[in-house]
């Protein structure tokens, strides 16, 4: 098994949900050899300083968050996508030790399998920016401004990706069309969605 970082000792003894959970999932981690470190504020397990997983704790659940969970087989269907736009990870939640304690066996042989991705040096086929729709609100105001279609190229494809996530979310035009007028003047700023 390898060692605790005193980092996560101290997040774990503060935690107010999850403790006996958390606490489980740590030695079935650590006996898969893999390093733990506090990232993002959250457990962080590492291979070769790659990060294959997070655990994480909701209110409802906690769940092992497999960085590249997407390039796992899931024979046992245990995986799920955190969010609709999700593209590399994918977790598994948990609502109580006994369900963890069950599980032991196949959470070893994912996080293996995990681990193994990252030795192969399998990477994540993403989207990219050009693949995702433009919606008809925002193309508008492009099309109308070629200084807003400008500052919105020099973005970054992340920011422009986090943009148009946000720009098509609402099922209603009328809201899509608020999104845009509102973030505008960001863009033309060089500025992404959640920038200050």
């Amino acid at each position: 098994m390898n060692s605790m970082n005193p980092k996560v000792d101290a997040y774990l003894r503060k935690a107010k949900n999850w403790q006996q959970e958390f606490d489980r999932l740590r030695t079935i981690i650590l006996d898969c050899q893999l390093d733990e470190d506090l990232k993002w504020g959250k457990p962080c397990y590492t291979f070769q300083d790659s990060n294959v997983l997070i655990v994480q704790g909701f209110k409802d659940f906690c769940a092992l968050l497999f960085t590249k969970g997407a390039l796992l087989k899931d024979s046992n269907s245990l995986l799920e996508k955190p969010g609709e736009n999700t593209q590399a990870a994918r977790r598994i939640p948990f609502t109580s030790v006994e369900q963890i304690a069950e599980l032991e066996p196949l959470l070893k042989n994912y996080i293996n399998e995990a681990v193994e991705v990252e030795k192969s040096g399998l990477k994540v086929e993403y989207k990219k920016t050009e693949d995702f729709v433009i919606p008809e609100e925002f193309q508008n105001k492009l099309d109308e401004m070629p200084a807003l279609k400008s500052a919105f190229d020099d973005l970054t494809p992340g920011r422009q990706r986090a943009y148009l996530l946000h720009f098509s979310a609402p099922k209603q035009s009328k809201t899509r069309d608020s999104r845009v007028e509102k973030c505008m003047q960001q863009i033309l700023d060089g500025k992404g969605l959640n920038d200050l």
